[in-house]
């Protein structure tokens, strides 16, 4: 499958991701909370119908602003996210502030996560696709590919890059190759040096920006999606983009990589509503187990109560673990509707939102050093030394020539031990 080339969206200079020479972020392990922001959609036609009203009220109104709050006046509830973003917001006032920041990590050597999360028809893939072809339609995931390139190409010129994509989706409780469909019961490893990941899944080399949209158009096609009563193209799977970034500093060989996964989770259901029956019907018993169990997980990491974290109960779980209290900065887009025919699940999700909020990630920057770079490190190491080594010498030569007895090394095993001979200070030795 091949797409026309596709236009950029617009963009300012300033959005030019770091690459390799950007500002240099902390490295070492450091705590970080899940960003969580939440979308409401426009009332659509169902809604309007059934005589839906709109149920919510966003302080601030939930535009470009800095809205991080959503009210319920029928229960009185109030949930506070780090943004709220009401029905007029573009795409990108969402990708820059949700998504953006991740996608920056990435390019650091950061691991990183963008989900979303809703009742099916809530605007989930709308925001994490939206209009592949139209620049201002675009959603997370094709703007992602433009920040990625542009890190890229305004890298330093001693960054070498290699980028790789895999697409999945899971189904029923089976992982299965959106880029090679005749694998369709793939398994979830994990190991020291990768972490938690899918095994024999294809991994595609990508060079340019259209290549990674042609396999995005591969990967769509081969999408599990049916006609219900709330969406005439709703996922049946949750779809799960894979981007590896790999960066080597070709002057001290050293590499560094950012993995991102791009998750578009089939939505929730209310049988009643979405009208499934047969093997529709299965499907949402599994899209709602996977989904229950995702909510599980969310519960073990925020109530100390608990002492498991039941990662293992389902595949997205699984395929998630670093992602939500592990190694990766994540961020959760949850997508609501406004209205009052809805608003049974559209709390349901809010309160998982506040909940997701909760959770702390430990980061840290995937740094591989190269032969060359410990060699290097070893090497000023040894000139140190040698320098200390020549500095106590001339001290010790100091001392005979004053006629001060040169102090007795302690072992290390003595040392601190009872009657001990103290080791003077670098201090009492200048004197």
């Amino acid at each position: 499958l091949k797409t026309p080339w596709l236009e950029r969206p617009p963009r300012d200079d300033a959005e030019a991701g770091d690459g390799g020479g950007g500002a240099m972020e902390a490295q070492s392990p450091h705590e970080e909370s899940i960003r969580v922001c939440c979308r409401f959609r426009p009332q659509n036609q169902l809604e309007r119908d059934h005589g839906g009203k709109v149920s919510v009220f966003i302080p601030g109104g939930g535009g470009g602003g800095s809205a991080s709050s959503v009210h319920v006046p029928s229960s009185d509830l109030t949930f506070n996210y780090d943004r709220v973003f009401g029905s007029e917001a573009t795409q990108k006032e969402v990708y820059d502030y949700a998504a953006k920041p991740i996608i920056d990590g990435v390019l650091r050597g950061f691991n990183g996560t963008v989900f979303a999360y809703g009742q099916t028809s809530s605007g989930k893939t709308y925001t994490m696709e939206g209009a592949i072809e139209d620049p201002e339609y675009q959603g997370v995931i094709p703007r992602m590919v433009w920040s990625i390139f542009d890190g890229i190409y305004h890298a330093d010129e001693h960054f070498e890059f290699l980028v790789k994509v895999s697409i999945v989706e899971i189904y029923n409780e089976r992982i299965r190759d959106l880029l090679d469909p005749k694998k369709d019961n793939l398994k979830v490893h994990e190991d020291q040096a990768r972490g938690v990941f899918i095994g024999d899944v294809t991994e595609s080399y990508v060079g340019r920006e259209q290549e990674i949209f042609d396999q995005m158009q591969a990967g769509y096609f081969n999408r599990s999606s049916a006609v219900t009563n709330m969406n005439e193209h709703s996922s049946r799977s949750h779809m799960v983009f894979m981007l590896t970034v790999e960066q080597k500093n070709l002057h001290d060989r050293s590499v560094k990589v950012g993995k991102l996964h791009l998750v578009d989770l089939a939505g929730s259901e209310k049988v009643a509503k979405t009208g499934a029956s047969g093997e529709r019907l299965d499907e949402a018993k599994n899209i709602n187990k996977s989904l229950s169990a995702l909510g599980n997980v969310i519960n073990a990491l925020t109530d100390k109560k608990y002492t498991h974290v039941p990662y293992r109960d389902s595949k997205l779980t699984r395929v998630l673990q670093e992602s939500l209290g592990g190694n990766a900065k994540t961020s959760l887009i949850i997508t609501c509707s406004p209205s009052n025919f809805n608003e049974q699940e559209t709390v349901s999700t809010l309160r998982f939102g506040q909940r997701a909020k909760m959770i702390k990630n430990v980061v840290k920057v995937n740094h591989e050093r190269s032969a060359e770079e410990l060699k290097r490190i070893l090497e000023k190491k040894e000139h140190l030394l040698a320098e200390a080594l020549a500095r106590s010498g001339f001290l010790e030569a100091l001392l005979r020539e004053h006629r001060i007895a040169v102090p007795e090394v302690v072992p290390s095993a003595s040392a601190g031990a009872p009657g001990a001979p103290a080791r003077p200070g670098a201090a009492e030795l200048m004197d």
